[in-house]
């Protein structure tokens, strides 16, 4: 598709005298406009779960998420990357971010890097991709060659590959095993894919990766069971997440949690099983460090004999 084809590039009638207004009336205009992302993203709701599932299998069985874009898409994806370490434990080779024109283009523009299919098959070749990867390929436009050189080696590969564009209709969309496209309309901004299609993908991407980590037991109940306690703010919530999981006070969370090694999962298992820290961990290895399907064998024979 042609640039001036693109839903995302085309103007939006609603603030084409917005150089004129207030500030008041900007932000309103911008407001209105936002409103229409969620429901966007609602008419997707069926290819994002799917999303989710095909792509939490690959993960369980050591697969690797890997996001691939360039610009804001880019740096949106492993920003989504990055932050499933310090919430989910995710260690950074299972999940990151590659940006067309490497880590720079965080930072500063990278122009041309976007244009070169080669470059997305370069990148990924580095990180030997193989067939139980995952590799999420983000572009508003979904025509930017360098996630679609990323989506085709990918498919070559045998990855499962997830697109999430703006434009239903793209190449991209096409080309991918799944194709995520909520349609936002035209930016407030002519063209400026930073604000209405960034948040849609933002939020595209915090539900598929959110998913992956519940479907694969990083989430119990609705704790984030495999928070990294890595500074006061998060050792605070570690043992917030085990008084509300399993309702011991506040001093005995923390006897549990050094006991447990600073796993906080394991800890929740070992005071509803009634059990010591190795057989914890032993149970959740066997289980998919699912916490709900180790107690629903633990804690009733443990209730039994009690």
């Amino acid at each position: 598709m042609k640039l001036e084809e693109l839903t995302t590039e085309s103007r939006n009638a609603k603030s084409k005298n917005i150089d004129q207004l207030t500030a008041m009336e900007i932000v309103e205009i911008i407001n209105q406009e936002d409103q229409k992302v969620a429901l966007a993203i609602e008419k997707v709701l069926p290819e994002i779960a799917r999303a989710i599932e095909q792509a939490a299998l690959r993960y369980q069985k050591g697969g690797r998420l890997i996001y691939c874009g360039a610009g804001t898409s880019g740096r949106l994806g492993t920003l989504d990357a990055i932050e499933l370490t310090p919430t989910y434990s995710v260690s950074p080779d299972r999940a990151f971010g590659i940006i067309a024109g490497g880590k720079e283009a965080m930072f500063q523009a990278v122009e041309g890097a976007e244009d070169s299919k080669e470059l997305a098959v370069k990148d990924l070749m580095q990180h030997k991709l193989i067939a139980e990867d995952v590799v999420i390929a983000v572009a508003a436009s979904g025509r930017t060659p360098y996630t679609i050189g990323a989506i085709e080696y990918a498919e070559q590969v045998g990855a499962l590959t997830i697109s999430v564009t703006c434009n239903d209709k793209s190449e991209m969309n096409k080309l991918a095993a799944i194709g995520i496209a909520p349609v936002v309309g035209p930016e407030v901004i002519t063209g400026s894919t930073r604000m209405k299609a960034g948040t849609a993908q933002k939020m595209v991407l915090n539900m598929i990766s959110t998913g992956v980590m519940i479907k694969t037991g990083s989430v119990y109940q609705n704790l984030m069971v495999n928070v990294q306690p890595t500074n006061e703010k998060l050792i605070q919530r570690s043992l917030q997440i085990i008084h509300e999981a399993t309702g011991v006070d506040l001093e005995t969370a923390e006897k549990y949690l050094e006991q447990a090694g600073n796993h906080v999962a394991d800890a929740i298992v070992m005071i509803e099983g009634n059990i010591d820290a190795t057989e914890a961990r032993r149970l959740l290895e066997n289980n998919q460090y699912r916490i709900s399907d180790v107690l629903e064998k633990v804690a009733p024979k443990n209730k039994e004999t009690d």
